[in-house]
C-alpha cells in the first residue's frame, strides 16, 4: 500500500521468480533431478527455494554444499540447466493479479531484471504471454555482475530514458531491495514469493499484496 510521501513513478523494473511468476516447484524439481542424477539425496522444497535469487550457479552450489568441488558444480549446473530448460513451464504460472497489474501499467516503461539466465527468462515470459509488456529484459548472464550490483538497473534506466528518482525496483527478496538501494531506485517489496527477505535488515519503501496495487504509485 502506498505511503503518503510515496513518489509518483514513471517506470518499473521487475524481478521475475517469486515476483511475477511462481516458479518454485519447477526450480525445485530441476534441482532435485540434478541431485538424483549425481546420486545425492534430494532436498526439501522450501530449502531449495530459499537458495533462489542469486543466479543458477549459486543455486547449484548451495544445493550441493561446501564439499562439492568445481568440476562437480560445473557438471551439476549443466544437468540442472538442461532439465530446467525443458521443464520451466510445467507448473510455473503468473501470480494472481500480475496480468491485470501489468495490463493496467502498460503505458508506463517496464523492464525485467532477473538473475535467471536471459534465454530461459524470455522463454518463460513468452510462454506465459507476458513478454509483450516489457521494453527491456535482462538476465543474470546479461552483465558481468548480477543483482544487487546496480549496473543492470542503471543500464535499463538509460535505455528507458528514466531517472532513478522516477523508477522502482519490484521484488520479493533482499537481493531486489539491495539492487534498488544501490541504483537509487524506489524499493517495492511483495508480500508473497519465496526469496529470502529480512525486513528488518533490508526494508522496502512499501510493500504490496499484488502487482495491481502498483497503479496507486504510478504517475498519471
Amino acid at each position: 500500500m502506498a505511503k503518503p510521501n510515496s513518489p509518483k513513478l514513471r517506470a518499473f523494473l521487475f524481478d521475475l521468480d517469486g515476483t511475477l511468476i511462481d516458479s518454485k516447484l519447477d526450480l525445485v524439481h530441476s534441482v532435485n533431478f540434478m541431485l538424483n542424477a549425481l546420486g545425492r539425496v534430494t532436498l526439501p522444497v522450501d530449502l531449495v527455494a530459499s537458495y533462489v535469487g542469486h543466479g543458477a550457479p549459486r543455486l547449484i552450489a548451495s544445493a550441493l554444499g561446501l564439499e562439492a568441488d568445481e568440476l562437480t558444480r560445473m557438471r551439476a549446473l549443466e544437468i540442472f540447466l538442461e532439465h530446467y530448460n525443458n521443464h520451466n513451464l510445467d507448473a510455473t504460472r503468473p501470480y494472481p493479479g500480475v496480468v491485470e497489474g501489468l495490463e493496467a501499467l502498460k503505458k508506463h516503461p517496464m523492464a525485467i531484471l532477473t538473475n535467471k539466465p536471459l534465454k530461459m527468462s524470455v522463454q518463460i515470459l513468452e510462454g506465459l504471454g507476458l513478454k509483450k509488456y516489457f521494453q527491456a529484459i535482462y538476465g543474470g548472464d546479461s552483465f558481468d555482475s548480477k543483482k544487487p550490483d546496480p549496473d543492470g538497473a542503471q543500464t535499463i534506466l538509460r535505455e528507458l530514458q528514466v531517472s532513478p528518482e522516477e523508477a522502482a525496483m519490484v521484488g520479493d527478496s533482499d537481493v531486489d531491495i539491495q539492487t534498488a538501494r544501490n541504483a537509487g531506485l524506489f524499493a517495492i517489496g511483495v508480500n508473497y514469493g519465496f526469496g529470502q527477505h529480512d525486513r528488518n535488515a533490508q526494508p522496502a519503501d512499501v510493500y504490496v499484496d499484488s502487482i495491481e496495487e502498483l497503479t496507486t504509485l504510478a504517475s498519471s
